[in-house]
This record gives C-alpha cells, sequence and structure tokens, in this order.
C-alpha cells in the first residue's frame, strides 16, 4: 500500500492477549509489482520497465501509450532515486493519459530522490585569479544560462553594489564619471535593473564607451530601452491600468566578469566558453556539486489546443467586402484599440483559417444588429450584435466542432445600423487535455529562462510581461513544471526548487487539477500560476481555467531574479481555491488573483475614477476562494501590492458568481500601502475573518470607484487604517486590537491559517514569524535587512515588558536573537519559572546568535517566553527547540500493508504507544525542519535491521536488536545538517518487528 497511515489500532505487542485491528486505509500506487507497475531509473534503458531492469524516463512514458488502451487499474510509475539530467522537458500529451477512469501516477520508489534536473554538472575549475580568489571551469562555446547552483545554494549573478550614486540618464545611455565602466569586456552582456513602484525593468547594453569628457556611459539596447521608457506598452483594460514606471535610473549592474567583487557570484562568458565563479568561505570547488541550468523546462503535460491568440481585425489575411472603414483609438476597450465597422447590409467579411472551430470577436451595443455567419460558404448561423449598452470584445459568434482542417468563415451584415468586427480566434485542434496523471514525492530543479538575456524584462505586472516582437502580446515567465490544456491533473508531495523562472503553472484552460502539499521554493520567477491573462472574453466553459486546487503547499523565497513575481498568481478564473498554504519571504505580493483591472466595472464607475473613455467588457472569473492561508514577511522590495492582491472583477453582476476572501492571516508586510489590497476592478468579494497585523500600511483598501460590490466584514487587524473609495461597498470596520490581545475568534484564525497538521514537517527550527509563537507588546517585523538573519527577517521590539511566548512538546530549546550595541537584557522564563537575564548587547552585530540555551526538559510541554528589559531593541530570529513527536503525529507517513498502531502496553513507551510492521520493505518517512533527527523508540530481541535514507541518499543501516527490551532507546541519530527541511526514511530489514516510537527533531 502506499502513503496507508494506521488509525484506530489497538493491541499488546509482544504480549499475550487479544489484539483488535482495523484495516488500513491506503491511497495512491501500490509498491508491489503488479503488470502496472513500471520503473525508471536514471541510467535506465530497455523496454521491460521492471524492478531489476528500470527503463529510462522516454522507455517509461512508451511503455505507458501501449498499456493505457486497455487500462483496467491505474498506472503506477515509480522513479528511482537518482538525478534525470534532461536537455529538455518530459513531455507528455492526450496519449500519455489515464484512461477507463484510472490514473497515470508517477511517483517516487520509497525512500529514494528522483530529481528531475535542468542542469549540466560543472568540474574542472582552476584558480583563475589568485588575487580574487575567482575560479575557472570550461565549458561548451555558447552555453547560455542565467543561474548557478553549489551545493544547493544560489549563486549571485555578478553585481554591482545596489542603487549606485552618480548615474545621469541622457537619451538611452547612463552616463556616470566613473570610468571603470569603460574597462568592462563583453558589454552587450551587462544588463542594467531598475527596481520601481510594482514592476522589475530590465535590459541588456548595446555598448559602454567612453565620453569625450571622462567616465563612462552605459548604452542600453535601444529596442529594450525604448519597451522600457520611450514606448512602455500602454494597452489598457482589460491588459493592464498604466504603462507607468519607466527605466529612469539603476538599482544595479550586473552580468560582467569586472562585477565579480563578492563570494557567492559567478559570470558565464557564453562565447568564450568559460564558467568563473568566486567560492564561499567553507567551499571546495574540486568536490563541491556545480550545477549550471541550461534547460526552460522539466515537465510539460499538455493538451490541443494550445495557447489561443485571437488574430486582430487589421489582419492582412482578413477580406473585407463592401463599404468597411477601420477605426483606431476609440478607447473603448477594442483588441488592439481598433475595428473594423460597416453601416451597409449585406457587406461582408471573410476569413480563410485551419482547424476545428472559431470565435468571432465584436461589440455588442444598441445600435448593432443581425449577422448571418456562413463556413466553407453553407449559411450555419443567425446572429445578433444586439445589447443594451456597449460591450467590447464580445462573442457574437462561435462555430466548433469542425472537421481540421483548412475553412472560410464569412460574416453578413443584415441588420441593425452598425456591424463591427474586433477579432477572430481560431481553434486549430479538437479540444482534447492532457489528464488523469498524478506526480507524487518528485523533485523538480535546476532550470533557467534565457529570453531577458536577448530582449530584456519588459514587465506589466507581477511576472507577466509584454513581447515586443508579437505586438505587445502578453507572455508570462515560463515554469519548471508546465501544465497546458489539462485536466485532473495532480500534483501531491512534489518539492520545485532552484528555478530559473517560476515553479509550476497550470495554463490554457487546465481544469480540475491540484496542487498540493507540496514544497516549492528558491525560484527566480513565481511559485505557483494558474490560468491566463489575454481569455477573459471566453465563453465555451470547455476552454477556461475552471476548478483548479493550489493548497497545503509551502512558498517561499521565490522571485529570485524577477522581484515583480508573487507566490501564487491567478489570472482568468473559475472555481479555483486557494487555501491553506503558507506562503512567506516574497519581494512582491504574496497571492495575486485576478486581473482586467476596470475593465469589467461599468462605465460610470469608470467616469467617476476620472478616465476620459470606457474600456468594458465581460470576463469568465469568479466562485474563486482564497482560505485559510498564512502569508507573512512579503513586499521586501517592491511597493503597490500586498500579501494577498485581487485586481479586476469576480463575475457579472448575476449575484451567483460571488468570490471569497476569508480565515487568512497575513502579517509582516515590509513596504505594503494596503495588506488586504482589493485593487481596480475588483468586484463580487465576500472578505471576512481575516487578521491582519505586523507592518504597516491600511489593513484593507479599494482606492477607486471601479472597485464595487464588496463585503467587507468580521475582520482583524492591529490597525485601524483603511482607505474605501469604492462602489457599493457593505463596509465594516475591522476588530481593532493592541498588544497582541487578540479574542478568542482572531486566535482561532491564526491557529488555523497555513497547512494542516498532516502537511507540517516536524519542527527543530521555529522561525520568528511562526503562528505558534505568541507576541505582545508592540512587536514589529522587517525582512530583507541583510544581516544574515534566518530568512533575512526578525521580530524586534523597543518596549520593555513585551514578550514572546512559545509552547513546544520537547527537551531542548534555544532562543535565537541578535547581539549588537543597541541590544539590552531580556529575561527568560521555562514553565514559567525565570531563569535569569540575558545580556544581549555586544560590541558589533552578530546575527543568529544563541541567546539562551537549555536542556534536559522532560519529554512534554513546555514554554519558553522572552521579556524585554533594557537596552533599545530585543530582537528574535526564532527558536531551535529538541521537538518530541509521537508516533501517532499525523505528519509522519507508513508506508506498507503491515503496519498497526498498538496502545496501553504498559512497557514505557512515550505516550505509552507505538507503531509496528512485520514485513521488510515497509517503511516510515518523516519530514523536517532543523539540523538534525533521533528516532527514540523500543530495542528487542526479535527486532532487527533498517535500511536508512535521508534526503533520498542511502546510509549505514541501523539494528534495533537487544538482548531484552528497553524502551526509548536512540536507534538513529543526525545531526549537523544545513538548517532547513529534509526527509528521513526508514525501511525494515530484518527481525520480526519495527517499532517506531518517537521522533526528536532539532
Amino acid at each position: 500500500m502506499f502513503r496507508s497511515r494506521a488509525t484506530g489500532l489497538y493491541g499488546v505487542l509482544g504480549t499475550v492477549g487479544a489484539i483488535i485491528c482495523a484495516a488500513l486505509s491506503s491511497a495512491g500506487p501500490a509498491y508491489a509489482a503488479t503488470p502496472t507497475a513500471l520503473y525508471a531509473s536514471p541510467s535506465g534503458s530497455g523496454s521491460t520497465c521492471s524492478l531489476s531492469a528500470p527503463c529510462s524516463l522516454d522507455g517509461v512514458k512508451a511503455k505507458v501509450a501501449g498499456l493505457a488502451p486497455a487500462m483496467a487499474a491505474d498506472i503506477d510509475v515509480f522513479l528511482r532515486g537518482g538525478t534525470y539530467r534532461l536537455s529538455q522537458a518530459f513531455a507528455l500529451g492526450a496519449s500519455d493519459s489515464g484512461r477507463n477512469g484510472f490514473k497515470v501516477v508517477y511517483a517516487a520508489y520509497p525512500g529514494e530522490k528522483p530529481v528531475l534536473s535542468g542542469a549540466t554538472k560543472i568540474s574542472g575549475f582552476s584558480l583563475f585569479d589568485s588575487g580574487s580568489n575567482i575560479y575557472r571551469a570550461a565549458v561548451p562555446a555558447g552555453t547560455q544560462s542565467r543561474q548557478l547552483f553549489v551545493d544547493g545554494v544560489r549563486a549571485q549573478r555578478a553585481r554591482g553594489p545596489l542603487n549606485p550614486a552618480g548615474f545621469t540618464l541622457s537619451g538611452s545611455s547612463f552616463t556616470t564619471s566613473d570610468s571603470s565602466y569603460a574597462s568592462f569586456t563583453n558589454a552587450s552582456s551587462v544588463e542594467v535593473v531598475y527596481n520601481k513602484d510594482w514592476k522589475q525593468m530590465r535590459c541588456p547594453l548595446a555598448s559602454i564607451t567612453a565620453p569625450s569628457g571622462g567616465g563612462s556611459s552605459l548604452n542600453v539596447d535601444p529596442d529594450c530601452f525604448a519597451s522600457n521608457n520611450t514606448s512602455v506598452p500602454n494597452r489598457g483594460f482589460p491588459f493592464n491600468g498604466a504603462g507607468l514606471p519607466k527605466l529612469s535610473g539603476i538599482t544595479y549592474v550586473e552580468n560582467a566578469y569586472q562585477l565579480l567583487d563578492a563570494p557567492g557570484e559567478f559570470y558565464l562568458d557564453s562565447s568564450a566558453g568559460f564558467l568563473y565563479y568566486r567560492p564561499r568561505s567553507g567551499e571546495d570547488l574540486s568536490t563541491a556539486d556545480v550545477e549550471l541550468p541550461t534547460t526552460e523546462t522539466l515537465l510539460n503535460a499538455s493538451g490541443t489546443p494550445g495557447h489561443l491568440t485571437p488574430v486582430n481585425d487589421t489582419d492582412p489575411a482578413i477580406t473585407y467586402t463592401g463599404s468597411w472603414s477601420s477605426s483606431s483609438g476609440r478607447g473603448l476597450g477594442d483588441l488592439y484599440n481598433n475595428v473594423h465597422a460597416t453601416t451597409t447590409n449585406g457587406d461582408s467579411v471573410s476569413y480563410t483559417f485551419t482547424g476545428t472551430g472559431i470565435d468571432v470577436l465584436s461589440e455588442t451595443n444598441s445600435d448593432e444588429g443581425g449577422i448571418d455567419v456562413y463556413i466553407d460558404g453553407a449559411k450555419v448561423q443567425s446572429v445578433s450584435a444586439s445589447g443594451s449598452s456597449r460591450l467590447a470584445q464580445q462573442v457574437v459568434a462561435s462555430v466548433s466542432g469542425l472537421t481540421k482542417g483548412q475553412h472560410t468563415i464569412k460574416l453578413v451584415k443584415t441588420g441593425g445600423t452598425s456591424m463591427l468586427l474586433d477579432g477572430f480566434t481560431v481553434v486549430p485542434d479538437v479540444i482534447t487535455p492532457v489528464h488523469d496523471i498524478t506526480f507524487q514525492g518528485l523533485t523538480f530543479a535546476y532550470t533557467t529562462w534565457t529570453l531577458p538575456t536577448t530582449a530584456g524584462y519588459i514587465d506589466n505586472q507581477a511576472g507577466v510581461l509584454w513581447d515586443p516582437d508579437h505586438n505587445n502580446a502578453p507572455i508570462r515567465i515560463p515554469a519548471a513544471v508546465q501544465v497546458h490544456r489539462g485536466s485532473d491533473i495532480t500534483f501531491t508531495g512534489n518539492e520545485i526548487t532552484h528555478t530559473g523562472g517560476t515553479g509550476i503553472d497550470l495554463a490554457d484552460g487546465t481544469q480540475d487539477s491540484t496542487i498540493t502539499g507540496s514544497f516549492i521554493h528558491d525560484t527566480s520567477g513565481g511559485g505557483v500560476s494558474v490560468g491566463e491573462v489575454d481569455d477573459y472574453y471566453l465563453t465555451d466553459t470547455g476552454r477556461m481555467t475552471t476548478g483548479d486546487t493550489v493548497s497545503q503547499n509551502w512558498i517561499s523565497d521565490v522571485a529570485r531574479d524577477y522581484s515583480d513575481a508573487v507566490g501564487i498568481w491567478a489570472g482568468y478564473t473559475r472555481d479555483l481555491t486557494i487555501s491553506r498554504n503558507d506562503i512567506g519571504h516574497t519581494p512582491y505580493s504574496g497571492i495575486s488573483l485576478g486581473w482586467g483591472w476596470g475593465y469589467a466595472s461599468p462605465c460610470s464607475m469608470q467616469s467617476a475614477q476620472g478616465l476620459s473613455t470606457c474600456a468594458h467588457g465581460t470576463i469568465y472569473a469568479g466562485n474563486n476562494q482564497i482560505l485559510n492561508n498564512h502569508v507573512h514577511d512579503v513586499m521586501s522590495i517592491l511597493h503597490d501590492g500586498g500579501p494577498i492582491y485581487t485586481n479586476g472583477g469576480q463575475g457579472n453582476g448575476d449575484g451567483s458568481t460571488t468570490s471569497v476572501l476569508a480565515n487568512n492571516l497575513v502579517e509582516i508586510t515590509n513596504n505594503t500601502n494596503n495588506r488586504l489590497y482589493q485593487d481596480e476592478g475588483s468586484s463580487y468579494w465576500n472578505t471576512y475573518n481575516n487578521v491582519t497585523r505586523t507592518g504597516g500600511g491600511n489593513w484593507v483598501g479599494m482606492w477607486t470607484p471601479t472597485i464595487h460590490d464588496l463585503n467587507i466584514h468580521d475582520n482583524y487587524s492591529d490597525r485601524s487604517n483603511y482607505q474605501n473609495k469604492g462602489t457599493n461597498i457593505t463596509f465594516n470596520q475591522a476588530t481593532i486590537v493592541s498588544g497582541g490581545a487578540w479574542p478568542s475568534a482572531a486566535q482561532d484564525i491564526i491557529a488555523a491559517a497555513g497547512p494542516d497538521a498532516a502537511h507540517q514537517p516536524l519542527a527543530g527550527w521555529i522561525d520568528d514569524d511562526d503562528t505558534a509563537i505568541s507576541y505582545t507588546g508592540n512587536w514589529t517585523a522587517n525582512g530583507n535587512r541583510g544581516y544574515g538573519d534566518y530568512e533575512d527577517a526578525v521580530h524586534a521590539t523597543q518596549t520593555n515588558g513585551d514578550t514572546a511566548s512559545l509552547t513546544f512538546t520537547g527537551t531542548a530549546v534555544s532562543v535565537i536573537g541578535e547581539k549588537n550595541t543597541d541590544q539590552g537584557q531580556v529575561e527568560i522564563f521555562i514553565d514559567g519559572t525565570s531563569k535569569g537575564l540575558v545580556d544581549t548587547n555586544a560590541t558589533s552585530r552578530q546575527a543568529q546568535a544563541v541567546v539562551y540555551s537549555t536542556n534536559g526538559l522532560s519529554a512534554g510541554s513546555h514554554t519558553v517566553q522572552v521579556v524585554k528589559r533594557s537596552g533599545s531593541w530585543a530582537t528574535l530570529d526564532g527558536f531551535e527547540v529538541t521537538g518530541v513527536h509521537n508516533d501517532t503525529n499525523s505528519s509522519i507517513t507508513y508506508t506498507g500493508a503491515s503496519w498497526r498502531t498498538y496502545a496501553n502496553r504498559g512497557f514505557g513507551d512515550y505516550k505509552d504507544d507505538v507503531h509496528a510492521a512485520t514485513a521488510n520493505g515497509d517503511s516510515v518517512t518523516v519530514t523536517f525542519t532543523g539540523t538534525g533527527i533521533s528516532l527514540v523508540t523500543e530495542t528487542n530481541s526479535d527486532e532487527g535491521s533498517i535500511a536508512v535514507s535521508l534526503d533520498g541518499a542511502s546510509q549505514s543501516s541501523v539494528n534495533a536488536s537487544s538482548a531484552s527490551r528497553q524502551a526509548q532507546q536512540t536507534v538513529y541519530s543526525v545531526s549537523g545538517l544545513p538548517l532547513g527541511r529534509h526527509t528521513l526514511t526508514l525501511t525494515k530489514t530484518g527481525g520480526s518487528w519495527l517499532v517506531i516510537d518517537r521522533f526528536d527533531v532539532r
């Protein structure tokens, strides 16, 4: 059985007496070798795909395609541990999907860690510049990458100082009196980067020259400069709200050999074929794992059709017959702000296309009328574009079910004053999703994205960009794990990390698909993306993004390169649920849902906003839910975003598609102007039972009349500020709380925010913004300090008597804070008893300092409290605990059919219960956050050997055999791991029993 948990099992192990057992629950693939079990390994070949002779990924794919049509059970594909190096994405389509109600399941083999990698391992480094400690390794000439990772740690692309002084923008050049830039080599590879408001803008240079008066002139690539400064795309609703800001300054200069001035920086000279790196302290490049990503996408699950982009009415392939005229610049929301129109009945327009269907985009209005629709010369529909008010980009006719091939659509005006054409959307293929595939327990790592190297980064907002090469069409940062046109695609328990773009993307009408229980971190772009920004007009539900779920995930440290990207982004979606996620440490917003700004808002509201024209149409978004999320330490770099940000409308006012924003905890908000930011055009939201705390800005913000029909009630905040300039807003002020004295209802929201207990790693490290910590008083929190804090963020207070408390189950605890000249004394209490004053004053700053530590506590519940007593500041970075976790903890995964629980044995077990297995091969897996873990359990004569796997790597086995029964013995222990998330798997390999009593995590 797979990922089964024993529940409700009682008995006495090893004694005489009745044993009463209930059936084990099970889910997912069976690990036994069955006709539907296939195996892959990084070195696999052949065609049998058995445990003894595993296939490659492509071999497994071919085998699945052969088995799928006759599926009578799930096909379980087990990936053995190791690195699968991919030069291109592992591609799956409709033919690789499940059949007959069954799924194809790609899962990690128990206790092993398969890594799908897009990187090349680099070796052969030699010292190149001893004075600067720069090493060099050869790579194939022409190798392109923008990322590098050394022993799993992201390296920094060679970068100059932050916000360098002395630059002046002159034309498309940044000039400075500093002459050192003029000596930079490979000037066309150098980039200037500017972070401003909600945008990041970056451009490559065309050259660097030395002006006659001295200094340096950084001459920006003219096309990129135009797109980021002189001709910033501003297509208006529903694509964006404003073109500004512009590339008018420099936040930093990036990617020159001469900028290799700090440990952990790298420079790739693609043309010459050399990689340069300056090691960090302790790194040995002769043994280090150096990974250079060269692949953009690792998994591409795609149905048909792919992305659909409308053909504008100005396309030369469109033929107009009669007295048509063209009109541009109307400002009424037309596609590309132009239309063709005629007032003469009998006038026609024709377009020949290749596909299976087509939508006609037009305008509906009171002066529009009848249209006859012909396909290949035969009349198939008579439609009317008449409407009570003007609506732009409406699907006035849609034809589907055509035989795939070339067809001609002809539209003939039959009534009304005017007939307009705004565009056509061709459906090139039959809608055939990739479907019924599950990915479980896999790691996707090491990708890059090279488009900005040549085109720059032409930002709109939140990782949505403009493509100047395609008429400024919107594009998005690509993902390491990409789904296009999917249905019932499931990702559970995966890790996505070290990416050069976004983590995972459910795109192009993906439906009823889920991302759950996954760890998504260290991405250059966003964490999760769902939906599109240019399919707002759809009326065909089969092409909409609907029914997806993003839940129980841990998403952190995203947007490491492109700081406008967000933790979870969603465009136009229906019935999307974003729930119980932990999202933290982002440079911009945490969650961003919706698009379109005021496009769906009535013209009266747009006029009240001060807009001179009304770009107004309909969108299909609605009935989305943002529930029970913990969003923290966001907005560390950019501005004008928020922990939870909504944009554009939800529904079109029929009352059936209200979206819900409820039971979320948002905190540590850095540069936020609104904690709950219901931005331009947001409508039909029910916003309630949210807690906002720690940080500035309004607790909720609605800045303009196009925001309308929101119901805001029963929220809690430590800040009374709000902004309400919307229309038809039902607004109730939040319950305002001071000093951390949250009422019980708010405490319940705080306790329930984020992943539930079954999806929480066992904790040895408790970060300062963990919901388990209770702060009273006037604590503040700040991220992006750059002082070496854990996750670059701390809590701090200047008020004597303020407290921070943590209740934990364990045997030891350390208080981690900061020592510095402005720090004073804190008093430490353990279980209500003072342990005295601790002085945190020091002559210089010491980050992640151990302020207090104790061990030898009884294995039970304890409370540690820190109280500020003197000095300017008291700072808390977190707690390090030795946490004791019973075998019944819901986040512990027992795999195999023989596991049972046994309680009330009377043998001295922790909590008087254990889990036990009798079958070799059965295993237990724990994920933990910390630096070490111990298995504390029973040893006895009927127990035997245990295979140990740590982070997917096999360790020396241990033995639980002893001459007589001994309870709560340390059978396995490891320490000194890098602080972070780790996974331990223990597999029974000998003896009669494997017994699990507790895990101690530190």
